[in-house]
C-alpha cells in the first residue's frame, strides 16, 4: 500500500478468521522472471464466526485461474485481496489458485526473491501473499505438502520445511535436465513458517543422536566456497539441540533440521519450521575472516532459532500483537543458553552486562520516543516496525522477572505447563504468563499476575528511586524504594508494576551483610529479592553492625532505570568490592557518567580542564591492574557509557559536546594510565592458538582496548613506537580479532597509518563480503576530527564494492554513519540529516523494511538542542513530504512529527 490507503491495525479489533485452512498442497515451477504457483488448499468454515466471504490476501502477483471443488467460479478484487462469495456451506472446500510472480524484481527481500542466482523466501510477518493468494495471518495453522521444480544445472539443491518424501528427474526443459523434491512438513505451522530454497549450493552435513535415542540429520547450506566457515555453525547448533533437552526437555521433532546462509536478507535469520534461512553474517566464520563478536554472534543466532522451533513454531501468535510471545521468550532462552555455555561466573556476568547495555542503549531511548509501544503493542500501521528491542530485549526481561519471582526450577515446571496446554495452537502473551504463574501456585507470580501483565500493556521504562538511612543507636537501616513511569504515546498515566529488586548490603571494607528485615526472627542471606509492588515501600533491616552500602537491582533484576544518590565514596565501595559482578561494573559506569554530565553542564571546555579526577582514575587503575578479574570484565568496566547513554540523561542534548567530553574522557584515561596500558598490553596480547572461549576472547577484548589507548596518547606525546607496533600487529595478527582490533586502533586515533593500513586491508579481504562490511562499518563510525567522516561516507557510496541494494552493505556503511556515531552525524550544518533524509527515500524505493529502520536514527530530535533541533525537524518533514511513501516509513516518520 501507498499513500491514502495505510490502516491503524488494533489488537482490540481482532476476531477469528471466518475460514480455517487445513491442508495446502504446493507446486512451485521456479524461474527467476516468471515463477509459476499452483496452490491447492482444504477449507472449511468457522463455525464460530458468521458467515462471510473468504478473503485471501496478495501482493504484486499475477492470477492466471481460480477453481473451487474443481469449477470455475466467480471472484472479484478489493485491493490487494481476492475476495470469494458464495462458497458452499458445508464441508470441506477444495480451492486452487494459479499465479505468477517475478522473484528477479522482487527487492524488498520478501516473499519469493532472487539473490546471487538462487531463490530464497523471507515470510514473516506477511511475506506469504507475496508468494500465493493466502489468510496471511498467523492464527490460520496448516498441514502444507510443498513440491518444487526446477532446472537441474542451475537449481541442484531445492529445500522446503519439514522432511524429504521424494524427488527424481523429470523431462527436459528447453535449457536442459530439469527435477523435482517433495516435501512434507509433518506439524501444522502458519504461512510465516514457510520457506524454499533453491540453488547452487554445498552442505556440512552431521548426524545427532538425542536423548530420546532418535537419529537426526543436521545439516548447514552455504554458497560453494563457503564450507570452511560453517563449523561454528554446525557446533553451535548441536549445542542448542542438546541445551534444549538438557535444561527444559525439548526434543528436535523432524528427522533434519536446516540452516541456510544467504547474503541478502533483511533481518539476522529467521526459524522457519526444519529450514532456518539465516544471513550469513551469522553462519560463516574462521578465524581468519571473524572476530570474537562474530563467533558470539553466530551461537547465539542459531541458538535463538533452534530455539523458536518450539517457542514459535509448536507454540505460536494468536496475532502479531503477540510478537513477544515467541520473540521475547527465545530471546531470554539464547541469552540463557549462551550464558549456560559461558560456565563460571564471571562469563556469565559479561554476557549479563552486554545484554543490558543493548538494553539500556537501544530500548530506553525507544521507550522514551515517539515509537514507544508496550511489550504487546496495542495498534500498528505497519507490522515490520514492531521487530523492534522492545518487543525482543525488554520482552526478554519481563520473562526474566517471571523467572526471578518463581525460580528457576519453577520457570522450567512453567515452561512444561505451556507446552501441555498449548502445543499446536496460536496463543497470547497472557496464556504464556498464566502458564508460568498456574505451575507454581504459591508463588510472587502467581499471587500478583494481574499486576504483573501491566509489562505487557504499559509502555515506558519504570523509575525507581532508593533512598536510605542508617541509624547507630538502633543497628538498623531504612531503605525506601518508589516507582514511577513517565508518560508515552498514548498512555499519559500509569499504575505500578511488579518490580522484582534484587539486592544486598555491603560494608564499607568489603563484607556483605546477612539481610534480616523488623519482625523476621533470623537473619536469611546476604542477597535477596524483594518484589516493589506499590508506589512506594519502606523497609527496615535490623542487626546491621554499621553504615553500609546498598547494591540495588543486583544482577539487573528488572528493566528499569534506577535513581539513587549514591556518593562516590559509596560507589568506589561498590566497584571494589560488590560480590555482584553486575553491579560491580554498574558502579563504574555510574561513577563515569556522573564526571561526563557534570563537565557538560559546566561552563568549562575539554582541553581547559580536565574531566576525570584523581579518585577516579586511580578507580580505573586497581581494575585494570586487578590481579583476578577477568580480563572481558576489565575491558566492560573500562568503557565508558555510550555517547547515545550520556545524552539520554540529559533534558536537552548538544550533541557535538557530549561527543567533545566523551573523547576528552577517553584521552585522559589514555594519557593519564599510559604505563598501565603498556602494562595490560604486555601482559595479554599473547592468547595462544585461536580459541574462541571466554577466557581466550577476553585477553584479545583488552589487548585491543590497549592498542587503541596508546595510539590515542600517541596523538598527544608524538610517541611512535606504539602506532609502529600497533601496524605491525595489523600485518601479523593470526586471526581476524587481533588484525581487526588493531586497524581500529590506528583509525579510530586518525594515525597516518591508518590510511596504508585501510587500503592492505581491502586488498586482503576484497573478496569476503562479511570483512568488507567491517571495512565500510570502521569508516563510517571512527571519531569525527574535522568533519571528515561524512565526505568519506558520500565516497565510499560510490566505491565498486558499496551496494545500497545489499542490507548488509547497507547497514555497513549508511547505519554506521547515521545510528551508530552520533558525534559525526549530528553536525552543526546539518549536513548529516541531509544525508539521512536522501537515503531514507532512496531505500524506500528499494526496500521499506531497511528504510524504515533507518528512518528511525532521528527518534529523539525533539530532545536535540538548536541548531540541530530544527534542522533534523526539516530533515523529516522532507521525508514525510514524499507523496509515494511506503507505509513502513510514514509510521515512522509521523510519529516523529506527531506532538
Amino acid at each position: 500500500m501507498r499513500e491514502g490507503q495505510a490502516s491503524v491495525i488494533r489488537r482490540e479489533d481482532y476476531t477469528a478468521p471466518a475460514f480455517w485452512i487445513d491442508t495446502v498442497d504446493l507446486t512451485f515451477d521456479l524461474d527467476p522472471a516468471k515463477t509459476r504457483v499452483l496452490n491447492k488448499m482444504t477449507l472449511r468454515r468457522n463455525p464460530d464466526v458468521a458467515a462471510q466471504p473468504l478473503r485471501l490476501d496478495g501482493e504484486e502477483l499475477n492470477l492466471a485461474r481460480v477453481l473451487v471443488n474443481g469449477q470455475g467460479t466467480s471472484f472479484k478484487m478489493d485491493g490487494n485481496q481476492l475476495v470469494l462469495e458464495n462458497l458452499p456451506a458445508e464441508g470441506p472446500i477444495e480451492l486452487e489458485i494459479f499465479t505468477t510472480c517475478n522473484p528477479a524484481k522482487n527487492t524488498k527481500l520478501m516473499g519469493l526473491y532472487v539473490s546471487n542466482e538462487s531463490f530464497f523466501t523471507q515470510c514473516e510477518a506477511e511475506g506469504f501473499r507475496r508468494i500465493t493468494y493466502f489468510l496471511d495471518r498467523p492464527d490460520v495453522m496448516a498441514s502444507y505438502s510443498v513440491t518444487l521444480r526446477a532446472d537441474k544445472a542451475k537449481y541442484p539443491v531445492l529445500l522446503s520445511n519439514g522432511n524429504l518424501v521424494e524427488q527424481g528427474a523429470l523431462e527436459d526443459g528447453p535449457n536442459g535436465p530439469r527435477h523435482f523434491a517433495k516435501w512434507v512438513d509433518p506439524h501444522k505451522k502458519p504461512c510465516y513458517l514457510f520457506a524454499l530454497v533453491a540453488g547452487q549450493l554445498v552442505a556440512r552435513e552431521q548426524r545427532i543422536t538425542s536423548r530420546a535415542g532418535r537419529e537426526h540429520l543436521l545439516q548447514v547450506y552455504v554458497r560453494p566456497g563457503d564450507l570452511d566457515k560453517t563449523e561454528h555453525a554446525m557446533n553451535s547448533l548441536m549445542a542448542s539441540v542438546a541445551w534444549d533437552e538438557a535444561r527444559f526437555g525439548l526434543s528436535l521433532d523432524l528427522e533434519r533440521f536446516m540452516i541456510v546462509a544467504t547474503s541478502d536478507f533483511n533481518m539476522g535469520a529467521m526459524e522457519n519450521k526444519g529450514l532456518n534461512i539465516f544471513n550469513t553474517k551469522y553462519v560463516l566464520a574462521n578465524q581468519a575472516t571473524a572476530t570474537d563478536a562474530d563467533y558470539a554472534n553466530i551461537e547465539s543466532v542459531v541458538g535463538h532459532e533452534y530455539f523458536h522451533n518450539w517457542t514459535g513454531n509448536r507454540v505460536t501468535c494468536r496475532d502479531w500483537f503477540q510478537l513477544s510471545l515467541k520473540e521475547g521468550l527465545t530471546v531470554f532462552r539464547d541469552q540463557e543458553f549462551s550464558q549456560d555455555l559461558a560456565g563460571d561466573l564471571s562469563a556469565r556476568a559479561v554476557k549479563r552486562i552486554e545484554d543490558v547495555r543493548v538494553l539500556r542503549t537501544a530500548q530506553f531511548p525507544e521507550d522514551a520516543g515517539p515509537m514507544a509501544h508496550p511489550v504487546r503493542p496495542d495498534s500498528y500501521i505497519e507490522i515490520n516496525n514492531f521487530y523492534t528491542v522492545t518487543i525482543y530485549e525488554k520482552g526478554a526481561e519481563v520473562v526474566r522477572m517471571t523467572q526471578t519471582l518463581v525460580g528457576r526450577d519453577g520457570f522450567a515446571k512453567g515452561m512444561a505447563r505451556y507446552f501441555e496446554r498449548h502445543d499446536g495452537q496460536a496463543v497470547t502473551c497472557d496464556d504464556f504468563a498464566s502458564a508460568i504463574a498456574d505451575a507454581n501456585p504459591d508463588s510472587d507470580l502467581a499471587r500478583l499476575l494481574p499486576q504483573f501483565k501491566r509489562w505487557y500493556s504499559q509502555a515506558g521504562t519504570p523509575r525507581v528511586q532508593a533512598s536510605g538511612s542508617y541509624d547507630a543507636g538502633s543497628r538498623s537501616y531504612t531503605l525506601t524504594l518508589s516507582q514511577s513511569c513517565a508518560p508515552t504515546p498514548g498512555q499519559a498515566s500509569k499504575e505500578p508494576f511488579v518490580i522484582p529488586v534484587n539486592l544486598g548490603l555491603i560494608t564499607v571494607d568489603g563484607r556483605s551483610l546477612p539481610l534480616q528485615l523488623e519482625g523476621e526472627a533470623e537473619a536469611g542471606p546476604s542477597s535477596r529479592t524483594i518484589v516493589l509492588t506499590e508506589a512506594s515501600l519502606t523497609l527496615r533491616f535490623v542487626n546491621i553492625e554499621t553504615e553500609p552500602v546498598p547494591s540495588l537491582l543486583r544482577g539487573f533484576s528488572a528493566p528499569v532505570v534506577l535513581a539513587c544518590d549514591y556518593t562516590d565514596a559509596q560507589l568506589l565501595t561498590l566497584l571494589a568490592h560488590d560480590t555482584d559482578p553486575f553491579n560491580r561494573w554498574e558502579a563504574g559506569q555510574r561513577l563515569g557518567l556522573k564526571r561526563a554530565l557534570h563537565f557538560i553542564n559546566s561552563p568549562a571546555q575539554p582541553g581547559e580542564a580536565k574531566v576525570l579526577d584523581a579518585a577516579y582514575i586511580e578507580a580505573m587503575r586497581q581494575v585494570l591492574r586487578h590481579p583476578t578479574l577477568d580480563a572481558a570484565f576489565k575491558e566492560l568496566v573500562l568503557t565508558l557509557p555510550a555517547e547515545t547513554y550520556i545524552a539520554e540523561q540529559l533534558d536537552v542534548v548538544d550533541p557535538q559536546r557530549v561527543h567533545a567530553v566523551r573523547e576528552a574522557m577517553r584521552e585522559q584515561l589514555a594519557l593519564e594510565l599510559l604505563h598501565d596500558w603498556q602494562w595490560a598490553y604486555e601482559t595479554h596480547h599473547d592468547s595462544g592458538g585461536y580459541r574462541p572461549d571466554p577466557v581466550s576472547t577476553g585477553r584479545r577484548s583488552l589487548t585491543g582496548m590497549a592498542l587503541t589507548m596508546l595510539c590515542l596518547a600517541a596523538r598527544d606525546t608524538g610517541d611512535v613506537v606504539w602506532p609502529g607496533k600497533t601496524y605491525q600487529r595489523f600485518k601479523d595478527a593470526g586471526n581476524m580479532t587481533d588484525r581487526f582490533n588493531a586497524l581500529n586502533a590506528l583509525v579510530n586515533s586518525g594515525h597516518e597509518l591508518a590510511a596504508p593500513a585501510l587500503e592492505r586491508f581491502h586488498a586482503q579481504f576484497k573478496g569476503e563480503a562479511l570483512v568488507l562490511d567491517k571495512w565500510f562499518a570502521l569508516q563510517a563510525g571512527t571519531c569525527d576530527r574535522g568533519g571528515q567522516v561524512l565526505p568519506a561516507v558520500r565516497q565510499l557510496m560510490a566505491h565498486p564494492d558499496f551496494n545500497l541494494r545489499n542490507p548488509n552493505r547497507a547497514r555497513s556503511l549508511i547505519f554506521s554513519y547515521c545510528s551508530a556515531n552520533p558525534g559525526a552525524f549530528h553536525r552543526p550544518d546539518a549536513a548529516g540529516y541531509v544525508f539521512w533524509s536522501e537515503r531514507v527515500m532512496e531505500l524506500d524505493a528499494i526496500n521499506p523494511q531497511v528504510a524504515a529502520r533507518l528512518a528511525r536514527a532521528l527518534d529523539r530530535w525533539k530532545k536535540l538542542a538548536e541548531p540541530y533541533r530544527s534542522a533534523a525537524r526539516e530533515a523529516i518533514a522532507r521525508v514525510a513530504a514524499k507523496p509515494d511513501l511506503s507505509n513502513d516509513v510514514r509510521e515512522v516518520v509521523s510519529h516523529a512529527l506527531a506532538d
